[in-house]
């Protein structure tokens, strides 16, 4: 087995090299003057089950393109040089939430993400909190593995539910399904009841609408408000005022993945959100010190997730390390 991480010196690479015991694998990325790269692995990967941890968010010097580009052509060069197995441990996933056709000649861009993964061999994408579960495993005609974010916020919630009633919601119809699995898990886990709520939100040419309409009841409850991800924030701020408003005692929102774009460290530090938890899929470079956010962020950690599915398909999974 062999461990490429093509963001090296990130919490996450880290994190997933300790757990496992397993140094990174070295590898040359060469910049050329005309801005084009050349990435190769220092050490033979032949006869060996490979795996390339990559996040594919946008950064300061590279954009979610370069980051896809990179990793595809890295997959592509272990193949060319006879790696036995290559997958893929893809924290967040570009081009992820253009699933469907919402507009006239709209692209489908999952689906031709999932073709280039296939087309330079690609044996397997581990994916950790898909926005859309179903839409990624149609798009792929190769092996998926899906991690589940609330799995990482295990410790955190428990904290919570130890405070007093609790109620799991979505900020939006299209998350209830991943609410509905985080809720029924901690309630086998703590064998006790949890409220759930979703928050009323529609969609239309880049247009969100709704009042603040509430389904369920969180009156007097800590809701664990949960997404995918977190890019303006302003989903998470409207749904958190509409529960304050429908009588939830606290708000903390959780979401995989901390894009925290544009204004967000601003709309964040609203007062209807009490904490936002986030893994460390995205790095949070763009949350400065003094910012709002910065004092209601935790940052959570997924290389046990990534461990663990590592190691099942390494044949160990009795070696798997414990989750939060």
């Amino acid at each position: 087995m062999l461990i490429f991480s093509l963001d090296p010196g990130t919490d996450l690479a880290r994190a997933l090299s300790a757990r496992l015991g397993q140094p990174l694998a070295p590898l040359e990325d060469r910049a050329f003057e005309d801005g084009e790269h050349k990435w190769r692995p220092l050490c033979d990967p032949r006869a060996h089950h490979v795996f390339v941890l990559a996040s594919l968010h946008g950064r300061p010097e590279a954009s979610p393109h370069d980051a896809l580009c990179r990793l595809l052509m890295f997959i592509g060069t272990l193949r060319d040089h006879g790696a036995a197995r290559i997958t893929a441990l893809v924290p967040y996933l570009a081009y992820a939430r253009k699933d469907r056709r919402t507009q006239p000649f709209d692209p489908l861009a999952l689906r031709y993400v999932a073709q280039m993964f296939e087309a330079v061999g690609t044996d397997e994408l581990v994916v950790l909190e898909a926005h859309n579960l179903a839409a990624l495993q149609n798009a792929l005609r190769i092996p998926t593995h899906h991690l589940e974010a609330h799995l990482a916020f295990g410790t955190e919630a428990r904290a919570i539910t130890e405070r007093g009633p609790c109620a799991v919601a979505s900020p939006d119809p299209g998350g209830v399904k991943r609410a509905q699995l985080w809720r029924e898990a901690l309630e086998v886990e703590l064998a006790q009841p949890l409220g759930f709520a979703m928050v009323d939100k529609r969609r239309s040419a880049g247009r969100v609408s709704g009042e603040h309409r509430v389904a369920g009841d969180v009156e007097g409850t800590t809701v664990l408000l949960l997404d995918d991800l977190v890019a303006s924030g302003q989903t998470m701020v409207r749904a958190a005022t509409a529960l304050r408003l429908a009588g939830a005692r606290d708000v903390v929102a959780f979401a995989a993945h901390g894009l925290f774009t544009g204004e967000a460290c601003r709309v964040l530090g609203d007062p209807a959100i009490s904490r936002v938890v986030v893994t460390d899929s995205v790095p949070s470079f763009r949350v400065p010190a003094d910012s709002a956010l910065a004092s209601k962020l935790t940052v959570v950690s997924a290389a046990a997730l990534f461990a663990r599915a590592v190691n099942e398909r390494c044949g160990s999974p009795a070696a798997a390390p414990p989750l939060p």
